[in-house]
């Protein structure tokens, strides 16, 4: 999950427009290879929106909820909360919306009192389309959302933020802050997540209400599959949507795999084959160029700040007429739900290697030394992600080390070690994250409420080290 800067609220093409979307050259060679290399182009031309598939199959399955229903942690996520580089020191809250089977939905927002909500209201490939809090346009003080359908042009009165959508399938993202740890502060928080109201504007009048699901502690499995079943899913997403004109070419090509709009997905046993091996190439794509993808944040520095053509666009990824696919898929892949304006509440920086220019490994231990005053307002946090999924690590007993944390261990010059191994040193629980031997991993370091002295770089992270 995300932050990024304001943009116009169709990056997109418009009719008078030609846009096709960038891939890599294509080798030549027989149909086999071609199919491989088409299934190649569509896993990272439909990561973003296979991704909104999978996370809401689990809302569906996993949470057994509905459509206009609201699903939420009422404390703070472990494992089982799989979803794309999520935190472990936020209470989250996810709803998903259907605009072809209910119409235009209302989603009414509390004014917050004594906690924070902030989020952001999503399109079926990502896009934000509006934020809710103090960045969003209800500046933090409550108010009612319409989310509008696509070709939706009828004037809606009553005081409504209008949220044109150009997909039916919609999905909101949200995290309450509570203002302290007490179980008070926490009261206010969760109560905020329940004044929520979400209902189909057809039934305004009714006294409805907005069902509230819990699902701390619950394995919630948000995580697409690059394997057969990733073009399935896409299928199904791609027959609910209407066609996007950048799209079109991209469309006419997935012919060749079997997926087309208004019709079954069906492969022979030799395409299915193909299809598993291209998706799981694509993810190796990925995984490989996550590493590549940022710019060292201080010089020399392994810890990155990422692509830029995210928060460039609006998060459209299309920039001088065309359509940025590898950095959408990378994107997508890393994270989900990034905002519609950028604030300044937060900062994250990744790790891939090691000190060495060593990828990051569950078989070793290793060690990050945090100098003195983290530069964060509200706190720090140090996160670890299963690389071939970008979630917590399945199974994990610790996916996270934050300045929240009581009984971590300072050295006499205010510094503090954080351990990530697969055991805890003795003595060094508080201070250690989990790793799984084996599985490939990366780090994120985020500061909540970001000092000067981030930003001046003269408070610098040293590089995770392996000590063993």
């Amino acid at each position: 999950m995300t932050d990024s800067p304001e943009r116009e609220r169709t990056g997109r093409a418009q009719p008078d427009q030609t846009l096709k979307p960038e891939f890599p050259a294509k080798p030549r060679g027989d149909s086999s290879a071609n199919i491989r290399q088409l299934a190649i182009d569509a896993a990272l031309w439909g990561t973003p929106i296979v991704s909104v598939y999978a996370m809401r199959e689990a809302f569906l399955r996993d949470a057994g909820a509905k459509y206009g229903d609201l699903v939420y942690l009422s404390r703070f996520a472990d494992w089982k909360f799989q979803l794309t580089t999520p935190n472990a020191s936020t209470r989250y809250v996810f709803a998903f919306f259907n605009l072809k089977k209910n119409g235009p939905i209302v989603l009414d927002i509390p004014v917050a009192d004594g906690a924070g909500l902030f989020g952001s209201i999503l399109d079926a490939w990502q896009v934000p389309l509006e934020d809710i809090g103090p960045e969003g346009a209800d500046q933090g003080r409550g108010g009612t959302y319409l989310l509008l359908p696509p070709g939706h042009e009828d004037a809606v009165d009553g005081g409504y933020i209008a949220v044109p959508s150009e997909t039916f399938n919609v999905y909101a993202a949200f995290r309450a802050i509570s203002e302290g740890s007490s179980p008070p502060a926490v009261e206010r928080a969760l109560d905020l997540i329940k004044q929520i109201k979400v209902y189909p504007l057809s039934r305004a009048n009714d006294d409805t209400e907005t069902r509230a699901i819990d699902i701390a502690g619950k394995l919630f499995d948000g995580i697409m599959h690059y394997d057969d079943t990733f073009y399935e899913s896409l299928a199904k997403m791609i027959d609910e949507e209407p066609a996007m004109l950048h799209d079109r070419e991209m469309l006419g090509k997935l012919k060749s795999l079997g997926i087309e709009k208004g019709k079954g997905f069906s492969p022979t046993p030799e395409v299915r084959a193909e299809l598993k091996g291209a998706a799981n190439e694509a993810r190796s794509k990925l995984m490989a160029s996550l590493p590549k993808s940022g710019e060292s944040f201080w010089p020399s520095s392994s810890w990155q700040i990422g692509n830029p053509a995210g928060p460039e666009t609006g998060f459209t990824f299309v920039k001088n007429g065309k359509l940025d696919v590898e950095a959408r898929a990378l994107m997508y892949f890393l994270a989900c739900a990034p905002p519609k304006n950028l604030g300044k509440a937060s900062m994250y920086l990744a790790a891939y290697v090691d000190s060495s220019g060593a990828p990051l490994v569950g078989n070793g231990s290793y060690r990050l030394r945090l100098p003195a005053n983290p530069p964060a307002e509200q706190f720090w946090a140090l996160t670890v992600y299963d690389m071939e999924t970008c979630a917590f690590i399945r199974g994990s007993p610790k996916v996270e080390v934050n300045s929240y944390h009581k009984g971590l261990e300072l050295n006499s010059d205010g510094s503090i070690d954080l351990y990530l191994s697969a055991t805890a040193p003795n003595g060094k629980e508080a201070n250690w994250i989990a790793l799984a031997v084996g599985q490939p991993w990366f780090a994120l370091l985020r500061f909540y409420g970001p000092k000067e002295a981030l930003f001046e770089k003269s408070w610098t992270a040293p590089d995770i080290a392996k000590i063993g």
